[in-house]
């Protein structure tokens, strides 16, 4: 306003001069009431009434008005006189002038002189720097006289232009000039106008047509040199008002009602306004707030960290989004977590004047979010246990996979103990009545140390046996089957441990102990629930192991006892064998082999494989096995054992057995009342005599056959179907075997495997027969050495056979005609023989049988008559003849004269029977060798018994 000197010292002073200067101050108060604070006057009210609606909405004072005494800031009493009275600054300023009221030094509304310094320019932050206030003169003419600065940035015409312009031909519109002139009249006639007046800005000098505005305007009527009337004016610019008075209402409810605390902090980071909100949380009032700085809240260390974090956004100007900040309030002891958010705040003229603090408590976010975080936290331990524990069927590897997870995630230190009785096999043992049975320590993890439970009780060894005393936490929760809390020792390592049952089935299988060190948080509600849910899941899988391990162990001894003890042996052959069950992981299956001993010192060689696992295959390997041993002791071709394998196979899951099942074959299978038993089987039956061997083939993998000086080669045997399937019939092939050739059967274990399919594995077993001359086992273990036998994916059977063929001094053979002197003749070539073979004692006995039998062949057979004694390990005596009927043994009455030859024949041999072949049949007897071990039966008792 220094910018026009007053030239009149006669003023009047309307009603409602003031009314501009009122709303100007409201603005600068809504600009900088968020950034200065309590440093600008608080508005009075928030109405206004507005001006008619003509453009000269003003009312026009007369001299009645300027008689009213006005005194600094006070209000005309109209509603839009909302903050400091403009129109009384404006009044201060007439009063400074030379020519003012006083006629000498500017004085303030109480009297007293003011200094010079108030005639120096506005400082920054002035409220002129937020309103649009100008100036401009006019003389007596009605015309522009003088334009100042502010006239020139409001209207954006230069002084050249606007001086000697009439402002109601430039600025009105032409239906408003007429007025606008009756008033300018008025003005020039000494009265003072004040008003709202719509206006147009000048055509720009390219033709371009001004803006239309809205101002308030302040005319106040001067006197010039001359003693002419003139007029100063005063404008503001209207809209920049409204603008400022809604941010006014805008900043005043951000800051008032806010929810959050917020502070408005000065240059020098002291408190310059707080609200309502942070007052009640740190106590006082607002205006006790004013001047503390934040070592006034928060503790040292904090307090300087965000001193420091303040200082960087005053110099930076960068914002502080989501800053957390620790601290206390008056009268509570407990922690409080603060969110901040800090940002630089300006004057008008861009300079920093501060930093607004927003503020919002986060305490209780804050606990929730460690709940939130310590339940996904305990979810994924779950989650992770779900997947980690139980993946073996091992009981102290079940034990360990729960250390594994909970070591560090949940505890420092933990120890599993298991049953003494649990871990011998015996069923779920239950807990003596104080619960201090025995137990034995199977795992420890530790992330601290790797000595167990530093001052707590005297460690246990892994793998010891021990009982906890009757008055322990760890006995009560074994016998009560709860989690229970054991002290900590003074001076330990140990802050706090957690002794929880395992319990399975409503069984308590062993005690899980979790350990906490100090500086660690002590076990709570949450953690006592999770260890309850985790070492119950180890339960569960332990009882599980238990059981699998029960079921593993009774099916391997099953099994176990239906394969051959020892190392089998046959004549003609040498034998060595292997059997490799599954690991503990995988159930046992249904693997087998056998060698079983013909008549006529042949040999039937079997390896089988049940499909399935466990105590089911077992149990049917074992009923096939014992099909085979009694099929093979009536002497059937191969094919024919295979057939009638195949029928019992069939039968073992239908309720009735075989004949059922044949009847079951014609209509759909029940599955509720019906299972399905399948298995692959190869037989061969090797004569030692002729060293043939006929095989036959149901589903198995073929044999491998290797000759002295050849590669191992697999024979090409038809495979057929596997057993049980039904339908088909089985084909034989019969081998010529060399003397000093390996044989070998085997199962799918031996050369399958995830790893290793199955051609594969064929080719690396046949590779590995390299060497069939080496001593039978050390070939078996060079195979299994060499092949991949450790997977324990599936039970593994090896039977290997090397041919050692009768040596042609071992063998008896002749032809006898069909007549009676053919029984004499057989007699002689019996003693003969056994004379040669220095088997003296049993020449006697062998001539009664031989005659015996020879007789029952001329008498019941047809065709020549076939007499051949062989030698081995026992002496076999075998009589063939053409005819197709087998002898019957019967007993005889005392009255019979006949019918006794079998039956003397059973009482002098080792055992006898006949078998059909080709041609007819054979009869035979086996008599053991006089080693002195066994006692030969006399002749002559023998023939008393039968009367």
């Amino acid at each position: 306003m220094s910018e026009i000197p007053a030239k009149a010292t006669e003023s009047e002073d309307p009603s409602d001069g003031a009314r501009a200067g009122a709303a100007g101050d409201s603005a600068v108060a809504g600009a900088t009431g968020g950034a200065m604070g309590d440093a600008m006057p608080q508005p009075r009210g928030d109405a206004r009434t507005e001006p008619t609606n003509t453009p000269w909405g003003g009312a026009p004072s007369g001299p009645s008005d300027s008689a009213r005494p006005r005194t600094a800031g006070a209000s005309t009493g109209d509603p839009a006189d909302a903050g400091t009275d403009i129109g009384a600054d404006m009044h201060r300023a007439m009063a400074k002038s030379p020519g003012g009221p006083a006629g000498g030094a500017p004085v303030e509304p109480s009297g007293e002189p003011m200094g010079d310094a108030m005639w120096q320019s506005s400082p920054p932050g002035s409220i002129y720097d937020y309103i649009k206030v100008a100036s401009f003169s006019i003389g007596a003419d009605g015309l522009v006289d003088q334009w100042s600065l502010r006239a020139e940035q409001l209207f954006g015409i230069s002084p050249e232009r606007a001086l000697g312009m009439d402002p109601i031909e430039a600025f009105f519109e032409p239906d408003q000039r007429e007025r606008g002139q009756r008033k300018m009249a008025e003005i020039l006639d000494g009265r003072e106008w004040t008003g709202v007046v719509p206006f147009r800005m000048p055509a720009a000098e390219d033709g371009e047509p001004g803006a239309e505005g809205l101002a308030e305007v302040y005319v106040m009527p001067t006197t010039t040199e001359d003693g002419e009337r003139a007029a100063v004016c005063i404008v503001v610019d209207v809209r920049t008002l409204r603008s400022i008075e809604t941010d006014l209402a805008a900043s005043q409810a951000i800051f008032g009602q806010s929810p959050f605390g917020f502070l408005l902090i000065d240059t020098d980071l002291r408190v310059r306004r707080a609200n309502k909100r942070f007052a009640s949380v740190f106590g006082g009032n607002v205006e006790s707030h004013r001047g503390r700085t934040v070592h006034d809240y928060l503790p040292r260390s904090e307090a300087d960290r965000v001193a420091a974090t303040l200082r960087r956004v005053l110099e930076t100007g960068d914002s502080i989004t989501d800053m957390h900040v620790t601290g206390f309030i008056p009268g509570s002891d407990d922690r409080r977590h603060w969110s901040i958010n800090l940002y630089r705040v300006h004057s008008g003229t861009g300079r920093p004047i501060g930093i607004a603090w927003l503020g919002t408590d986060i305490t209780s976010r804050r606990a929730a979010a460690r709940e939130a975080a310590a339940a996904r936290r305990n979810l994924a331990l779950l989650n992770e246990a779900g997947a980690r524990i139980g993946n073996s069927l091992d009981l102290e590897t079940t034990a360990r996979e729960l250390l594994d997870v909970v070591v560090p995630g949940f505890c420092d230190l933990a120890t599993v103990d298991l049953y003494q009785g649990l871990l011998a096999g015996d069923e779920t043992p239950r807990a003596l009545a104080d619960g201090s049975a025995e137990l034995r320590r199977v795992a420890f993890a530790s992330a601290v140390s790797d000595a167990p439970f530093i001052g707590g009780p005297a460690p246990v060894a892994v793998g010891a046996v021990h009982h906890y005393p009757f008055n322990s936490p760890c006995a009560d929760a074994l016998r009560t089957a709860r989690p229970q809390h054991v002290p900590a020792e003074d001076g330990g390592l140990i802050q706090s441990t957690l002794a929880v049952p395992m319990v399975a089935h409503d069984t308590v299988v062993g005690l899980a102990q979790f350990s906490r060190t100090k500086g660690s948080e002590p076990f709570g509600d949450r953690d006592r629930a999770l260890a309850v849910e985790l070492a119950a899941r180890a339960a569960v899988c332990i009882d599980n192991a238990r059981l699998y391990r029960r079921e593993h162990e009774r099916a391997l001894i099953l099994q176990r006892s239906l394969l051959p003890p020892g190392d089998p042996e046959a004549s003609g052959l040498d034998i060595a064998c292997r059997y490799l069950p599954g690991n503990a992981a995988t159930e046992v299956g249904g693997d087998w082999f056998d060698v079983i001993e013909l008549p006529g010192h042949r040999t039937a060689l079997v390896v089988g494989d049940v499909m399935g696992r466990g105590l089911r295959a077992a149990v049917a390997m074992g009923e096939l096995r014992t099909a085979v041993r009694t099929l093979a002791l009536l002497d059937l071709e191969p094919a024919e054992v295979l057939s009638a394998l195949d029928e019992i196979a069939r039968g073992l899951g239908t309720p009735g057995g075989v004949q059922q099942a044949t009847r079951a074959a014609r209509q759909p299978r029940d599955a509720d009342l019906s299972e399905v038993y399948l298995a692959t089987c190869v037989y061969a039956v090797y004569d030692s005599v002729t060293r043939r061997c006929t095989f036959a083939n149901a589903g198995h993998l073929p044999p491998v056959l290797v000759e002295p000086g050849e590669s191992a080669l697999m024979l090409d045997v038809p495979p057929g179907m596997p057993l049980g399937v039904g339908g088909e019939p089985f084909e034989e092939v019969e081998v010529e075997l060399p003397e000093g050739a390996l044989l070998a059967l085997y199962t799918d274990g031996l050369v399958e495997s995830r790893d290793h399919p199955l051609d594969e594995g064929l080719q690396a077993f046949v590779g590995a027969l390299t060497d069939p001359s080496r001593p039978l086992e050390d070939v078996c273990d060079h195979v299994l050495n060499t092949l991949d036998t450790h997977h324990g994916e599936d039970d593994i059977a090896l039977l290997m056979a090397r041919v050692q063929g009768l040596p042609a001094d071992s063998v008896g053979d002749w032809t006898l005609p069909r007549e009676p002197r053919s029984v004499g003749r057989a007699r002689e070539y019996a003693r003969t023989q056994l004379t040669a073979w220095d088997l003296e004692p049993l020449v006697d006995t062998a001539e009664l049988l031989v005659s015996e039998l020879v007789t029952n062949a001329l008498r019941y057979g047809e065709g020549e008559i076939r007499l051949r004694l062989l030698l081995d390990r026992t002496l076999v005596c075998e009589v063939w003849d053409a005819g197709l009927v087998q002898p019957r043994r019967r007993r005889a009455r005392d009255t019979d004269e006949g019918g006794r030859g079998l039956q003397l024949v059973g009482l002098l041999s080792a055992s006898w029977g006949s078998r059909r072949t080709p041609r007819g049949k054979t009869v035979w007897f086996e008599l053991p060798l006089p080693d002195g071990g066994t006692p030969l039966t006399d002749p002559a008792e023998a023939l008393l018994s039968l009367f």
